[in-house]
This record gives C-alpha cells, structure tokens and sequence, in this order.
C-alpha cells in the first residue's frame, strides 16, 4: 500500500507484477496479461474444447507471477498456445497504467482480436471516437484515436482493461460512452485486482437491465476493502544521496527497428507542437492480430540493437507514461539481469518503512508536456549498472533534460537514451 497525494483517492495498492510502480522482472508484466486473456479464454468457452491442459497452463502462469524466475517460462507456454476465442473482440487498454496489461493480454491471442488503448495526449489531427472522465483519477480525460474508423463499429464484445478496479464507475462511464455511438451486447471488464463492494457490483446488474447488454468481470485478484481516516503525511527524505556525486553519461541512440512511423503530431497543455512522428503499432491507434508479426520482428531487431550496447551486470529499462509495452517487450530479450518499470504521473507519497510500497521518489516536468509532472519510484542511486530509457518519439533536448538530469545520479555507470520513432538520426535530441 502507499498513499497517493489525490483528494479524490487517498490510497494505491502498488503492484508487484504490473511493472509501474515498482522494477519488476519484464516477463512479469506480460505474464500478467496473459493470464487474464487465459481467464477470457476460459469464460468464453475455449477451456470445454482444451479440457485440462487449461488448467494446466493457468497454474504455470500463477506459479510464474509468484516466483519471477519461472515468469518467462510461463509467459512462453501461454504464448506458444496459440489461443483463438469463438469470436472476435475488440480489447480497450485504460491509460497510462493499464496500456501494456491490455497490449500483453491481446497479443495471447493467435487470430481475430483488436486492440486500442486510450490515450491522454492531444493529437490535433485526429478526433477521438469515444472520450470519458475517470473520476477518482488526477488525469481525468481519456481520448481513443483509432485509425481505422470501423475498429469499434462492429458488434463484438468489448474487453475493457484496467490494473485495477475500485468502484467500477470508470467501466461504466467507459460503456455508457461506447453504447451510445457502438451499440453492442457485451462487455467484459478484465483487472489484476477487483475490489468492488456489493453496491458497485449491482451498478454493473443495474446498467445491463437500462442498456440490455452483459456485463462480465475478470480478475486475478477479487476482495473487498474499506478505507477510514486520511493519510498523516509528513516530509521525508525521497532518495538516498550517493556517497559520492559522480554523474553518469548519458549515450543517446536511435533505434533501427524497422516499425512503421505515423506522421502526425502533438500539443501540449500550453500550445507547443511536436512535429515528430508516432509509432504507429504502439497500440494508441488500433491494432490488429495481422500487425503482430511485423511488431514482433521490430521488437527484436531493437532488442538486439540495445542488448549489443550492455556493458554492465543489471540494467534497468525505463518506459515513458502510456508507452510502456514495447518497452516491457524489449526489455524481456535483453538478457539476464534486466529489470523494467515505467514512469508515471500518478503523485505518489514515498516513505522508509519496510511495510509500504514506494520507499523512494524522484519528480521532474514531463518531457511530452511540461505542464505535467512525472514521477519514477523506486529506484536507488547505483542500484543498477546501467539504465535505459525508451522513449517513443524524439522530444527538444530542453524537455527531456530534468528526466536525463535525475537518471544521471542514478545509474551507476551509464544512461542510455533511446528513441525508437524518428524522422531521422539527426532528431531533436541532438540539437
């Protein structure tokens, strides 16, 4: 648990497998998603067709989220499963935490599915399909550019995706919206934990009888909890100082992927534009199960490309706000003593004790839009050898220097600065 800096919501459960909040090993955060498409898998009725070697892959996948070491191995079977549902679906990721776990559990699927997820940055070129608030979230709008206009107009059911869910009321604002514009009779709403009360799981039986739609949910985790009081918060020391203050460099790279770019831009909460390219299977504008071969192979080619630049025994991989599943991906086949987290914009109160999830924290303005704070958590000054951090798009030097400034103090021997779209070698970043 940790207390979250938020009036609307006092409280986090921080995650140990979802790879946000804490560095994790990066199969744990894909094995995660795969065991919630197993849970679809299974809901929707391709368990009577495997009979028991289901069972099977979904006590390799539970034993792999416990013990990290076996989380690849796991994470291989489910893949190499090849699971095909009786439908198709479309597979909707919340950002920003929630768009790898949504990627990862619609990539287990070999044929028939799709996959967006929402996106908080503002594309001017694009106009978004649907739109909704988060209501306890200090970020509250969430935008959905789909490219190919007819990615939600059909009739299948639709997976909404998040880390966690507390009330329910996201889902359902979620729903209320696509219904209105993408009529459809079934939803299913998938999270690592489901914390909802008696009340907010009758909302849910309230909505299918006012829409005359089904609404099912999966979960990994299912409780209740109950929360009283508000946090004492009290200042505190956000990193441990190292004892010597030597800078790491930083070595910028660009990636030779291969990956498709989309050229179209950004705007900031201040009006700057950002003229750079997107990458444009990242999954912010639609996704097909055709796309996934081509993403593999681009995935592996800069795998390979940043695995040739190690030089020490750890490293960590740093995914940026929303662009968290490439990242997670190729940090997973960059070799052994690789761990990956994200940054995020969620405030988040850092405190010592042995019993509470963030023990550490470092702020800075984002480098997509400064007007925003980031935070990475976590993560001790020489605690790794090396850290990588990938960033989707190139940005001005100025915006991602406080980002750069931090991660200098905290390597222990090198910061790599990698950015995978670009128009050319000679980006931003190099000016």
């Amino acid at each position: 648990m940790a207390a979250r800096i938020n009036k609307k919501r006092s409280f986090l459960f921080v995650s140990k497998v979802l790879g946000k909040h804490i560095p994790v090993h990066p199969y744990t955060p894909l094995l995660s998603g795969a065991a919630l498409a197993l849970l679809l898998y299974q809901e929707m009725g391709g368990e009577a067709a495997d009979g028991g070697r289901m069972d099977k892959l979904l006590n390799q996948a539970i034993h792999g989220l416990i013990h990290p070491e076996h989380a690849e191995a796991a994470y291989r079977d489910l893949l190499g499963a090849r699971l095909v549902l009786p439908e198709r679906v479309l597979f909707i990721g919340f950002a920003e935490t929630a768009t790898a776990l949504g990627h990862s559990m619609y990539h287990m699927f070999a044929k028939d599915a799709s996959y967006i997820h929402t996106t908080r940055e503002d594309i001017p070129e694009l106009v978004s399909v649907v739109s909704f608030e988060e209501e306890h979230s200090h970020a509250v709008d969430h935008l959905c550019y789909a490219l190919n206009a007819e990615l939600l107009s059909g009739e299948e059911p639709v997976v909404l995706v998040d880390d966690e869910i507390t009330t329910g009321n996201t889902a359902i604002n979620t729903i209320r919206d696509i219904q209105s514009k993408f009529p459809r009779k079934e939803y299913v709403v998938a999270s690592l934990l489901d914390w909802r009360s008696s009340a907010n799981i009758q909302a849910y039986r309230d909505l299918e009888q006012e829409l005359g739609i089904r609404i099912r949910a999966l979960s990994l985790l299912q409780g209740t909890i109950e929360v009283k009081g508000t946090p004492q918060l009290s200042l505190v020391e956000t990193g441990r100082k190292p004892s010597v203050a030597i800078e790491a460099p930083v070595i910028l790279t660009y990636v030779q992927d291969g990956l498709e770019r989309l050229n179209v831009t950004s705007a900031d909460s201040s009006g700057e534009i950002n003229p750079s390219p997107y990458l444009k299977h990242s999954g912010r504008f639609g996704l097909e199960s055709e796309d996934n071969k081509r993403l593999d192979q681009g995935i592996a080619q800069a795998a390979a490309q940043l695995r040739g630049l190690r030089e020490g025994r750890t490293a960590l991989v740093l995914g940026v706000g929303e662009f968290m599943y490439l990242p997670m991906r190729i940090a997973a086949e960059m070799g052994e003593g690789v761990r990956y987290q994200s940054s995020t914009r969620s405030p988040i109160h850092p405190d010592r004790r042995s019993d509470y999830g963030v023990h550490c924290a470092a702020a800075y303005p984002s480098a997509v839009d400064p007007g925003i704070t980031n935070y990475i958590y976590n993560v001790e000054p020489g605690q790794y050898d090396e850290i990588f951090v990938l960033l989707e798009r190139d940005v001005p030097r100025r915006r991602i220097e406080p980002m750069t400034d931090i991660l200098k103090r905290l390597a222990g021997s090198k910061v790599h600065l990698v950015v995978l779209a670009s128009d050319s070698e000679e980006g931003g970043l190099t000016g």
